[in-house]
């Protein structure tokens, strides 16, 4: 595969760099190390997201220059079809690209992924997937060492590859028990960035709304269900409204329950205009990942996934209530 893209490198192509809507740290990390990459190297690149990011990483190098899908749909469409290579990173399918799908599939351009998430469907020449990594950052780094093209690890990629890996493993307290992710942060941290400054920029880097949000979310809106082991939190639109909600406020929020002794699985319900959407969570054997394929149209990765509902916020945290009862015995186990 790595000679593969080598050769597709090799002719001078238009790249374009994508990934899933509602970018989270690793897909807007592993975008700007990539890009940093080509451009220093003399390559055309674009990259385009479906939808905005989270202000907390609008801070990175080059964040200005990732086209917004859902602001720009005509300069996106143009880029698109100018793309020789796309590099679509740190999804599975290409329906996480909303209203972008389309275009994507139907372009003539050699696709690659490279991804961290199970199961991926069909539709890229070349396949880098590996679920065992921490994150797609993590299997960019990897893919940058062994391109033909070097030096490859310039501060503008350090510190967005850094940024991917520290954000999909939480501060490495979970997707993070190989060495080989220590190794590579090693390497980043090696090149002179400053982590302290990173995690100061992502994690504190919040609104007052965002912080008064998350104590009503724990005073208010937190329900625990010792029978099951499981917590869960739920937003109705109005009350996020009430806290002047902007894209990336309940960012960790579904992790907040995992700190209570016992719990072994949580939730966080936002209710949308036309459906209500769903992260979920997992400490040790429990398939969060199954749960929201089987019961929420979703999927992910073991102990961190997401799904969605079509029927009222109501009725879908009553039907979620209602599945525990079938998955008692495996989330009693430690």
């Amino acid at each position: 595969m790595i000679n593969k893209i080598n050769d597709y490198l090799s002719d001078n192509p238009c790249i374009l760099l994508l990934t899933h809507t509602n970018p989270d740290g690793d897909a807007i990390g592993s975008m700007l190390g990539l890009y940093h990459y080509f451009i220093r190297h003399g390559f055309k690149t674009y990259a385009i997201t479906p939808n905005n990011f989270p202000s907390f990483l609008q801070w990175l190098p080059g964040a200005d220059e990732i086209v917004r899908y859902s602001r720009e749909k005509e300069r996106a469409a143009v880029m698109i079809k100018e793309a020789d290579v796309i590099f679509n990173l740190d999804f599975n399918d290409p329906e996480r690209l909303g209203k972008m799908s389309e275009l994507i599939t139907a372009s003539n351009a050699i696709k690659i992924l490279i991804d961290h998430h199970p199961n991926p469907k069909k539709f890229n020449h070349i396949e880098i997937s590996e679920t065992s990594v921490s994150s797609t950052a993590e299997l960019i780094y990897l893919l940058l060492t062994q391109l033909n093209i070097k030096p490859f690890l310039t501060r503008e990629v350090a510190e967005s590859l850094y940024t991917g890996i520290m954000t999909d493993t939480g501060c490495f307290s979970y997707n993070s028990s190989f060495g080989q992710t220590f190794r590579v942060t090693a390497d980043l941290l090696e090149s002179g960035i400053d982590k302290e400054r990173i995690f100061d920029l992502v994690y504190n880097n919040f609104s007052e709304e965002r912080m008064r949000l998350a104590g009503f979310a724990l005073n208010k809106k937190m329900v625990v269900l010792k029978k099951y082991h499981t917590a869960y939190i739920w937003f109705t639109k109005k009350e996020l409204e009430q806290f002047n909600h902007t894209l990336g406020d309940t960012e960790g929020f579904v992790n907040m329950p995992l700190s209570i002794h016992g719990i072994r699985f949580s939730a966080l319900f936002i209710e949308k205009t036309d459906h209500v959407k769903i992260s979920f969570r997992s400490k040790g054997s429990f398939p969060a990942n199954l749960f929201a394929e089987r019961h929420f149209h979703g999927g992910g990765h073991q102990n961190a996934a997401g799904g969605e509902s079509p029927a009222t916020l109501d009725e879908t945290l009553q039907r979620f209530e209602a599945l525990l009862t079938d998955y008692e015995d495996q989330l009693s186990l430690p």
